[in-house]
């Protein structure tokens, strides 16, 4: 008899979505993120000591990280992180970069073999500018009359392309795409996957992590966490029971959820309602963690009539169940509990430094004496946000990104 058909698991490639959706084991995740609000780069080294304390968290099915600013020779271009199932995935995609970007330079994401980190795909980064003129979110896109025109932004451009490599390409899953930063994932236990991808090679002012424990989705390569798209990262523990609503909202937006996981709606309603619609940050969770209609009803008249606006417009965005995440960007971090907190979450600030974790141990082991620390409530938002701009210090180019010429 075929060897394959007797031992039919060690036969398969054990990158694919496939392959890992056999297994399904209920529990909890990690999460841990640290922000320096003054833009002062680090290593990620903290990042991973962190993550590491809460392994009883995971089971091995994934593992990741995002890190911000870890890319200065490129902070004006395209970041893409792709997985690749196999070489025809990967000529296709490039087929389609070369179409529709300058390909500034590309390489192999840096690894080195870790016990744990078995069979994984293969692992490229873009630096793309597109090849196309349009405007960015600096630029005011007005016609000679002085009204607003229909042309598409840059970043849309991004979310288009990115939509249709990961739905359209077998194999090819773009899980990066923002400017100086990256996502960086897999499967394996966190402080694995982190020593796997060299992360303490990298410096960077914001890095969020994740330790998974896949509950009703799969655990696979491109469903570790984080999440991304363009600059946004996010880690999420919990289960989010309203996914089929959330995700027929945003498909309407033409957002389409093509990874297995609740977590991927939760980067495209942030990207729907903070970048396209431009909701105040200190308003989403009045969507995403709405308080009940009670509450509401008690509440002062001027924020009773702004909460039934957002819960009325936004109510298919409410995301129900229990959940705590970390939403990373380059000139934030974001943090929240769904509103009746069904899971942990601690907050603690040191100088200029904001830490946010599923426990609080991790917190004091990477930050021994913080100013303070807190547990937000349910639905009580956690932010940091840069305090200054100018250039921040990345990671020396040897470890990661070769110096080459950027017009090369």
């Amino acid at each position: 008899m075929d060897s394959c058909k007797t031992q039919l698991y060690k036969c398969e490639p054990k990158n694919t979505q496939e392959y890992f959706s056999r297994f399904r084991i209920p529990s909890g995740c990690a999460i841990f993120g640290i922000m320096d609000e003054a833009g002062t780069a680090f290593s990620g080294s903290s990042v991973i000591d962190g993550i590491s304390l809460m392994r009883e968290r995971s089971n091995g099915l994934g593992g990741g990280f995002a890190a911000y600013g870890i890319y200065p020779q490129y902070e004006d271009d395209w970041a893409f992180h792709i997985l690749y199932d196999d070489k025809e995935a990967k000529s296709q995609a490039e087929d389609e970069l070369g179409k529709s970007f300058k390909v500034l330079f590309s390489e192999e994401i840096p690894t080195r073999k870790v016990i744990g980190v078995e069979d994984p795909p293969i692992l490229y980064r873009y630096f793309l500018k597109s090849a196309s003129s349009l405007p960015s979110r600096k630029d005011n896109v007005n016609g000679a009359d002085g009204e607003a025109r229909s042309r598409p932004r840059e970043e849309d451009y991004i979310v288009d392309f990115v939509m249709r490599v990961n739905r359209g390409i077998t194999g090819a899953y773009i899980i990066s795409s923002g400017k100086n930063m990256g996502i960086f994932k897999g499967v394996g236990y966190p402080e694995d996957i982190g020593n796997f991808f060299r992360l303490e090679q990298y410096r960077g002012h914001l890095w969020t992590s994740h330790g998974r424990f896949p509950t009703n989705s799969v655990g696979w390569w491109g469903g570790a966490h984080p999440f991304g798209l363009l600059d946004w990262s996010v880690v999420h523990n919990g289960e989010i029971s309203s996914y089929g609503t959330n995700k027929r909202f945003v498909s309407g937006f033409g957002y389409e959820c093509t990874l297995s996981t609740d977590t991927e709606v939760i980067t495209y309603l942030f990207d729907l309602i903070a970048r396209k619609q431009k909701v105040d940050l200190e308003l989403i969770h009045m969507i995403l963690a709405a308080p009940l209609w009670d509450e509401i009803e008690r509440m002062p008249e001027d924020i009773k009539q702004a909460a039934r606006a957002l819960r009325i417009l936004y109510g298919s965005a409410l995301l129900n169940g229990p959940f705590s995440i970390i939403v990373g960007s380059n000139e934030f971090m974001y943090a929240l509990n769904d509103r009746i907190k069904l899971r942990p979450m601690t907050a603690a600030r040191k100088d200029d430094r904001l830490y946010v974790a599923s426990e609080e141990a991790p917190l004091r082991l990477v930050c021994p004496s913080p100013d303070y620390v807190w547990r937000p409530g349910g639905g009580e938002p956690v932010i940091g946000r840069i305090k200054r701009a100018g250039k921040k210090e990345g990671h020396k180019a040897g470890a990661a990104v070769k110096q080459q010429d950027k017009g090369k």
